[in-house]
């Protein structure tokens, strides 16, 4: 396979290592809680973003890039963010099921333009206006619906718990990227290097607020932590795994590509559902995740 096609399989892998992290921290949720599981991700996958940071340095032949104030400003709107969005992800989940907890979370994507247009002023042409309708309408559909009467559980659903921490985890995420991207962008590096430093910096500072957090008002949630120390670098690993391959993957290739492929996560995310969980769905859920995934697709694609 030549250079050009790389980022294929590193985005597919770079979804499947995030499908299995979502797994294993959804697993750990009921022994450590959702801010357990949570510290969980970023405590475990530390070292080896470490480890990622110095395989870029020398594949780069470079040093990690001086930190500025601009950098350090956006990983800590980024960092904090990320940790709400897995936060209200886990408890979404937990709500309702492993693959439509995930599904809620790609909201990000339509809730990206939602912010462009809010806060930069970026008027959305009528396709990405059709996207941010049909993901609107797949949200709806994936929300606990009453089989015999759709229509009226579409009209409350938006407002049920399950969908509005899917919407806050999107929300969240999605701030969450535009503040990582502005950090990349305040480095004087290479994409691979400045990607790696800044998924250091914000590992390091979620696994220091939330630790502390958690050591300050329930320690018995850390010495847990440390305890289950097994499924967790389980975790840890593959959510660093999932995050050096997306970053990867944008520096092969453009951004638009990479998260549209990236949707094959959903695909994942049902099967581990079914097989794992033994959840199963109904076919207005299954609607409802197809109308999603149409809308993903198309906003992901107008960029």
């Amino acid at each position: 396979m030549t250079a050009a096609w790389l980022w294929i399989p590193i985005t597919v892998g770079a979804a499947l290592a995030q499908t299995m992290r979502n797994a294993a921290q959804r697993r750990l949720v009921s022994e450590l809680g959702t801010l357990g599981a949570t510290l969980v991700r970023f405590l475990y996958g530390l070292p080896f973003a470490l480890l990622w940071l110095a395989l870029a340095s020398a594949a780069t032949q470079a040093t990690p890039p001086a930190m500025t104030a601009g950098f350090v400003g956006w990983v800590v709107l980024g960092a904090v963010s990320q940790v709400v969005a897995t936060a209200f992800l886990l408890r979404a989940m937990a709500e309702r099921s492993f693959a439509l907890g995930v599904a809620y979370s790609k909201t990000e994507v339509l809730l990206v333009a939602v912010f462009g247009l809010v806060f930069l002023g970026d008027v959305p042409t009528p396709t990405t206006a059709l996207a941010v309708l049909l993901g609107t309408l797949g949200v709806l559909l994936l929300s606990p619906a009453d089989p015999k009467r759709p229509l009226r559980a579409m009209v409350v659903g938006w407002s049920t718990r399950p969908a509005l921490f899917g919407l806050a985890s999107g929300a969240a995420f999605a701030l969450a990227a535009v503040a990582f991207r502005g950090a990349t962008l305040q480095l004087a590096a290479s994409p691979l290097l400045a990607a790696a430093t800044t998924l250091v910096l914000s590992l390091a500072l979620q696994t220091a607020m939330l630790g502390g957090y958690l050591l300050a008002r329930h320690a018995a949630v850390v010495r847990a932590v440390l305890t289950l120390w097994r499924p967790s670098l389980f975790a840890g690993f593959m959510g660093a795994a999932a995050s050096a391959g997306w970053f990867t993957a944008f520096a092969l290739e453009s951004a638009a590509h990479v998260r549209t492929l990236g949707l094959i996560e959903l695909v994942f995310s049902v099967a581990v559902s079914r097989r794992l969980f033994r959840e199963r769905f109904s076919r207005l859920e299954s609607i409802g995740m197809t109308v999603l995934v149409a809308g993903l697709v198309l906003v992901t694609l107008q960029r």
